[in-house]
């Protein structure tokens, strides 16, 4: 085979290598790819029962429920629209998981509209100091006695 038929069947098995490996990377990707939506988009456009979504908003004032087992919990996620979307969580949530702060769940919707969450991931604003932490950054320090 000449040379320069060598290079050519080279470039087209490399360029195949990689169209390979692309589609490999995207098929393994579709099944972890999370879509976000916001209450009042579910409200708009339906529930997603096919996949895996996130869902973010606010955690509702007074929603938080605790079941007896110490684990699962239920809560409602609204947003400016005043939709809300019904939650329930088995596990255990971040330390800025409350009341009126915003959440961001991954999960999974059911039939019945309630978002059952594998992940919770708590949000904060952009004023958040660690509780370890006092004015200006300055570490606050602490006595045993």
């Amino acid at each position: 085979m000449k040379p320069k038929n060598q290079r050519l069947v080279l470039v087209v098995l490399a360029l195949v290598a990689v169209i390979g490996a692309v589609l490999l990377a995207m098929s393994a990707m579709r099944d972890q790819a999370a879509f976000f939506y916001a209450p009042g988009d579910v409200a708009r456009k339906g529930l997603p029962l096919d996949r895996a979504v996130r869902i973010g908003g606010m955690v509702r004032q007074g929603s938080i429920q605790r079941h007896p087992d110490g684990v699962t919990i239920d809560f409602v996620v609204g947003d400016e629209t005043q939709a809300t979307i019904p939650v329930r969580f088995a596990g255990i949530t971040p330390d800025l998981f409350r009341e009126n702060s915003g959440v961001v769940a991954e999960g999974r919707f059911q039939p019945d509209g309630r978002f059952v969450a594998s992940e919770i991931l708590a949000k904060h604003d952009e004023n958040y100091m660690p509780p370890r932490l006092g004015p200006q950054g300055q570490h606050k320090t602490e006595t045993l006695e």
